[in-house]
């Protein structure tokens, strides 16, 4: 498999300010690792899940085994959704596979970055350029501008003020929210808002995005709009995209479905 560098202005973003539309056409039942180096780069890239296990402890001090020896691989062009009662750790999963948790045991390869045994700076690095997180929660300032929220990583990323506010403009415009682009994140609709949160977690070109229950507090056709956004990146970039959910059609869109029961995963 190669990498691909995408032509880049002197920003550091992709000269066309667009997704890489180039198709993956890899095997889809294996992981293929090749070398990642964290920055704007269009890679053919695989995770690699192997035997993570987490463990919390209750209030009364009783060990909780949450997660129980869970192993997956995913390419890069796959949406694999992640379902499971309340509480079957499907949150933990990804905080793992995102770098926010440390296993207890096993590991976590994005291409050939280990993410398990990352240090503190590497992974601050991992999840501001490579993974794009979406919550079930929004965590949009509610002071900014839908376009200001959009904008934040890349500036924390140090582009430039007027790069980072074209970039964010032309990611809303895709998304079709161009006209909310300048009002309030206050003034949008609970739909509104979760999109622009998706905007802001694709606006650095991940090429892993983690999903975590995105459509619960969504009507059905604001989550299908949500869900479609998240398969067409996956699809354009190419990326992985991970969603944890409980909506059925959502699930049914993605390429795989993984059930996490008893700590343990199983594929439909």
């Amino acid at each position: 498999m190669s990498k691909v560098q995408s032509p880049k202005s002197n920003d550091g973003t992709t000269s066309s300010g667009t997704y890489n539309r180039r198709r993956h056409n890899s095997d889809r039942g294996q992981a293929h690792l090749s070398r990642a180096d964290i920055g704007l780069w269009t890679l053919d890239v695989g995770l690699a899940v192997t035997d993570l296990r987490k463990t919390f402890s209750s209030p009364s001090g009783e060990s909780i085994e949450v997660l129980r020896g869970i192993s997956f691989s995913a390419v890069a062009g796959e949406t694999i959704a992640i379902v499971g009662a309340s509480g079957a750790g499907k949150s933990t999963l990804l905080h793992l596979i995102g770098g926010i948790e440390g296993p207890d045991h096993g590991g976590v390869k994005l291409g050939e970055f280990a993410v398990d045994s990352a240090g503190r700076l590497e992974l601050a690095r991992y999840r501001n350029r490579q993974v794009g997180f979406v919550f079930q929660f929004h965590h949009l300032l509610p002071d900014l501008t839908a376009a200001e929220n959009v904008s934040l990583p890349l500036m924390l990323a140090r582009h430039d003020r007027g790069s980072a506010t074209r970039n964010a403009f032309e990611a809303l415009d895709r998304l079709g929210l161009a006209t909310r682009a300048s009002h309030r994140v206050t003034d949008l609709s609970g739909g509104e808002q979760q999109r622009v949160a998706v905007c802001r977690a694709l606006i650095t070109q991940p090429v892993l995005v983690l999903a975590d229950e995105p459509s619960g507090n969504l009507d059905s056709i604001s989550g299908g709009l949500l869900a479609g956004d998240l398969i067409s990146y996956a699809t354009a970039r190419p990326a992985i995209v991970i969603i944890a959910t409980h909506n059925q059609d959502l699930a049914h869109r993605c390429d795989r479905v993984l059930r996490l029961e008893q700590g343990r995963i199983s594929e439909n």
